[in-house]
């Protein structure tokens, strides 16, 4: 069976969960991507074909005349439309489009929640090139949160409190990204929180979630995830619901919300799986065999009525983040080890001598530790990360 694989830069979810789970389920796997070069070195013995995988019409010609496809699938935010389209032309299982297209424009999903009558957010677009100026005759309320609309990874997401940086701030992104549609929208106060689902179409398991630690405003880099087994029952109703309004429930989905007096209200729907290495840690931490049960959706195989999840663990992973710009000098290499009965795993993400500049997203990423206990405590969770995080040495020279 053949799986085609869509994807942009090469990220730890592909080439550390789908494709090794693609190749234990004995799939032959063709990756479609515009990055040829930088998947050959990620994944060296996979099939790389170069493609325009922003374009579904060139996605399709590119499968249409290689070999016929059993699925089609893409853990990127960027090609699930793509995906989707795809996938239904050769009528294969696949997201439905329009859902997956609803939930990655983000003012169409305040528009379509608010129609379903479920949460209103206030809100309203920029157009790409428009006078940032237009928006000083709406009522907006302050603080505000200025993003593209179809962004990802917190990427020129900031916190406004007037008017004139409103203004501003609009100018700079859109002196960044020209093609960019912006969305301005009320801030949502609350604790930021995440629910992580999968489901074939007709069941949905619910696999827990995260708690969000995020970086001082004005900007939302998201530092540290901690494994939450199960969110309060009406949290989650709420949640489950906003997503059967978007048409959300096929494949794996991460939904990023915060929660404030009880009230759940979503931030945004990410398509795929959570990322930033949290996916490999839930898996493990669950022990189950999460990216072959993803990939056997899009096969069209049914997912367990019991997914056999471990309930026995708590976990983290926390990104160490630059904070200047300038060459990373000196870091921790990768280490794995046991701390009274803490397993860590802690991965850099940038390599000693390169040189970036200063983002305010995740991009700004430095390493990634990934803690797990078992039959543990999470103060003692905690503790050892925090130990571990303490005694390593980052440097950056300006």
């Amino acid at each position: 069976m053949r799986l085609y694989l869509l994807a942009l830069n090469p990220t730890d979810s592909v080439t550390e969960g789908f494709l090794p789970a693609a190749d234990r389920l004995g799939l032959q796997v063709t990756v479609l991507t515009d990055q040829p070069d930088a998947h050959r070195r990620s994944a060296p013995g996979i099939e790389v074909l170069e493609c325009d995988v922003r374009d579904f019409r060139a996605v399709i010609t590119r499968i249409a005349t290689h070999h016929a496809p059993d699925a089609v699938f893409t853990n990127s935010d960027h090609l699930q439309t793509q995906a989707a389209l795809a996938a239904d032309y050769f009528g294969l299982p696949a997201k439905d489009w329009k859902a997956a297209l609803r939930v990655k424009d983000k003012a169409q999903m305040r528009r379509h929640l608010a129609a379903s009558g479920l949460d209103a957010v206030w809100s309203a677009e920029l157009a790409a090139g428009q006078d940032p100026a237009v928006l000083t005759a709406l009522d907006v309320p302050y603080p505000c949160v200025v993003k593209p609309r179809e962004g990802v990874a917190s990427e020129d997401v900031v916190l406004v409190d007037g008017p004139e940086e409103l203004a501003l701030r609009c100018k700079e992104i859109q002196d960044r990204r020209p093609s960019a549609a912006l969305v301005v929208e009320e801030y949502l106060a609350g604790d930021l929180c995440s629910l992580e689902t999968l489901g074939d179409g007709k069941l949905r398991h619910v696999l827990g979630g995260f708690r969000t630690r995020l970086s001082p405003p004005p900007y939302f880099i998201e530092e540290r995830c901690t494994f939450v087994s199960a969110h309060p029952e009406p949290v989650v109703a709420q949640i489950l619901a906003q997503l059967d309004a978007l048409g959300v429930g096929f494949g794996i989905c991460h939904t990023e919300f915060v929660v404030k007096d009880g009230r759940a209200r979503i931030i945004e729907v990410n398509y795929r799986a959570i990322g930033d290495q949290a996916d490999l840690m839930l898996a493990q931490l669950l022990d189950i065999p999460l990216f072959e049960h993803v990939l056997r959706t899009h096969l069209g195989e049914p997912l367990p009525a019991d997914l056999g999840a471990r309930t026995d663990g708590v976990a983290l992973v926390d990104n160490p983040c630059a904070r200047s710009a300038g060459t990373l000098t000196a870091a921790p290499e990768a280490v794995d080890l046991v701390v009274d009965g803490i397993e860590l795993t802690y991965r850099p993400l940038r390599a000693v001598g390169e040189r970036h500049e200063l983002y305010h997203t995740n991009r700004d990423f430095i390493g990634a530790l990934r803690a797990l206990g078992r039959n543990t405590d999470q103060a003692t969770l905690d503790r050892v990360a925090a130990d571990f995080l303490a005694a390593q040495r980052w440097e950056i020279t300006p």
